[in-house]
């Protein structure tokens, strides 16, 4: 078990090239900015600037269409909405990728209207934004699906604006099978089902940890797909109204199982943004109390705080310091 954990002959990966710098901090902790990679870097700067050109040429190393962190970065670009609508309507050979962005903004920015606040202190009018934001999303979104049938972005993003748009099980799990079939073993869409699996949401108790059991049950050694079951039981925990609800012997054995056979085996592959991989099962692990893979965790984190899954908590950044020194 050991030499699993701690790696063919405890080498440690190759240095990234691509690797942003990490600032110095006297905690030892730092936010991960743009994916810890400075190809995203420039991305999210040309988006910040709202250069359309720059933006294309620095996505070129990627794949939207797959690559849902990168996405991700660009749908959390203040003020992208404010300029993407000419890129839509003006790039006809680069529409897909357009709508894409401009969907995934929307999601984000009809949350940001919402807040994540419960739904019976949300306003009448912040109701009325959300769903006018995510209305927008989901006609982008498809078009995009329409234009680029190999693409599973768009399929993903639908998931989350189909939750808050209460679309109901019947369209939410034909967006999952079309999400699915493109890519079987895609983390992020896993991820979402498991959140909308959620009792607050749709769910009943244990199906998102069942759910969860078998789509990792089919992921081969060094996938990601391990982290579904550390963001089961996280979500389980949210859901608890005990604080020491994964603190079980049982609990604890899935969990370093599942990061010795995905995040902490030989052939995980570190690919930009790789971090919340392991921020993922630092807060699960954490929560378990189980200490044999979390020091290994946070020592190949090096200090990298990445805001999800810890956003869940009030104070995240603190509870990560704190988890990182306890472990």
């Amino acid at each position: 078990m050991f030499g699993k954990l701690f790696g063919r002959g405890g080498q440690r990966p190759e240095a990234d090239p691509h690797a942003v710098p990490a600032p110095v901090r006297r905690n030892g902790v730092y936010p991960l900015r743009a994916l810890g990679d400075t190809r995203v870097l420039a991305l999210v700067e040309a988006a910040e600037a709202g250069d359309w050109e720059a933006v294309k040429a620095a996505a070129a190393p990627f794949d939207l269409g797959r690559d849902h962190q990168i996405l991700g970065e660009l749908a959390h670009v203040e003020g992208l909405q404010d300029w993407i609508g000419r890129a839509v309507a003006q790039d006809e050979e680069h529409r897909a990728t357009a709508l894409l962005v401009s969907g995934a903004r929307h999601i984000v920015w009809g949350w940001e209207a919402r807040t994540s606040d419960r739904a019976v202190n949300v306003t009448r009018e912040q109701w009325r934004v959300f769903h006018e934001r995510l209305h927008i999303a989901e006609e982008q979104l498809l078009e995009a699906a329409e234009l680029r049938p190999e693409w599973v972005s768009p399929w993903r993003s639908l998931l989350t604006s189909g939750r808050g748009m209460s679309l109901g099980p019947a369209v939410n799990e034909t967006r999952l099978g079309a999400a699915l079939r493109r890519a079987p073993l895609d983390l992020e869409t896993h991820v979402a089902w498991v959140s909308y699996l959620q009792p607050r949401w749709n769910g009943e108790p244990g199906q998102a940890l069942a759910f969860a059991r078998e789509a990792f049950a089919g992921a081969p050694e060094g996938h990601p797909l391990g982290c579904v079951i550390a963001m089961a039981h996280i979500e389980d925990w949210v859901e608890s109204e005990s604080e020491n609800c994964l603190v079980t012997a049982e609990i604890q054995d899935e969990l370093l199982q599942a990061a010795e056979h995905s995040i902490l085996h030989p052939a995980y592959e570190r690919r930009p943004g790789w971090q919340q991989d392991f921020n993922i099962f630092a807060m699960a692990l954490s929560l378990a109390s189980e200490h044999i893979a979390l020091r290994r965790v946070f020592r190949e984190l090096g200090g990298a705080y990445t805001s999800w899954p810890w956003e869940y908590v009030a104070q995240p950044e603190k509870m990560y310091t704190r988890a990182r020194r306890d472990a």
